[in-house]
């Protein structure tokens, strides 16, 4: 297999949801008319506490500095793994657990700090520019690694990095996160780009006037039974959706297109307080046992917590295989 290091320059943020109603212009322009700012990669996630946005610097010029905004201090690198040399347009990934043990686990080992976005087309790993030579080294063994530069891809070999290479620092043991796993039912979905005006009001709707006053109160009054979680990315023209199964039902039908099976998911949501960036192994723990029981997940990172979604009829082996996990560290 590949490994792909892809052009995105990445930046990440966190806005507040009462400061929505500054950023809906510049959102609406990276939603729906990328190229009026080039932007490439563009990701953008609702939760209780706030909005993620995760997009690269063409992007990130299009968003004002406010008091609402806070902006990890961190660029961070897109990697893409790919099979056979070329991964088909358009495929159904099966999530993170593919890659758990041959990227995921070997840079929690080695201290490197990772975020995940899966999309329905793929799966991008962001890590930190500066770990960069850390994850040349670590990962050059298993791969062959290529770092796409004006569209072109050139091999990368731990040579060409090893004079930024540190040897990494002993990685702590890893602290196992509490998880919680909300009753809510999700659709991963996609759309043709040509059809996606169809939408726009939808979106817009789903997006910026949704708001009851329930979601608005944050994520302490929000239960096991149901939570606020909506992500949407546009990523080298490719778009991936993820809504519950309710707001699905706004759409039409025809126009949101998903597996061919149609399955819904469940949401594993990993951390009792807010996460960080600095911390290692988050994403291990969830994905090393759930690959081990060959078990798909797709995994989504936000500024405060991560969320893994599962299928639904497997949520309750998932959520005993995460518990026996809790206890065997006791």
């Amino acid at each position: 297999m590949d490994l792909h290091i892809l052009e995105h320059r990445v930046r990440v943020l966190s806005l507040a949801r009462r400061g929505l109603w500054l950023y809906t212009h510049p959102l609406l322009k990276l939603l729906f008319l990328p190229q009026r700012c080039r932007c490439k990669f563009f990701s953008l996630t609702e939760t209780p506490e706030d909005y993620t946005i995760m997009l690269d610097e063409e992007g990130f010029k299009e968003l004002p500095p406010s008091e609402f905004m806070q902006v990890a201090d961190s660029t961070w690198l897109v990697l893409s793994v790919v099979s056979n040399g070329r991964e088909p347009p358009g495929c159904q990934a099966t999530g993170v657990t593919k890659i758990a043990r041959s990227v995921i686990a070997p840079l929690a080992e080695h201290h490197v700090s990772v975020l995940m976005l899966s999309t329905y087309q793929t799966d991008f790993i962001l890590v930190r520019e500066r770990d960069l030579p850390v994850v040349i080294h670590t990962l050059a063994g298993e791969f062959d690694i290529y770092k796409e530069e004006s569209g072109e891809c050139v091999p990368v070999t731990c040579e060409d990095v090893s004079n930024g290479f540190l040897k990494p620092k002993p990685a702590a043991s890893p602290t196992l996160h509490p998880v919680q796993s909300p009753q809510t039912r999700f659709c991963i979905l996609t759309v043709a780009p040509d059809t996606l005006p169809a939408i726009a009001t939808m979106l817009i709707d789903v997006l910026f006037y949704s708001h009851s006053p329930a979601r608005e109160a944050g994520a302490g009054s929000q239960d096991l039974d149901s939570i606020t979680f909506f992500a949407f990315s546009l990523i080298d023209g490719y778009i991936s959706i993820v809504m519950d199964a309710e707001t699905q039902k706004r759409f039409p039908s025809d126009l949101l297109l998903t597996s061919s099976t149609g399955e819904l998911w469940r949401m594993v949501r990993i951390g009792g307080q807010p996460l960080g960036f600095d911390e290692c192994g988050i994403v291990a723990q969830i994905a090393e046992p759930l690959a081990a029981a060959d078990i798909s997940a797709y995994y989504i990172s936000t500024f405060n917590f991560d969320h893994a979604l599962v299928p639904e009829e497997g949520i309750a082996e998932v959520i005993q295989l995460l518990q026996q996990r809790q206890d065997s560290s006791r």
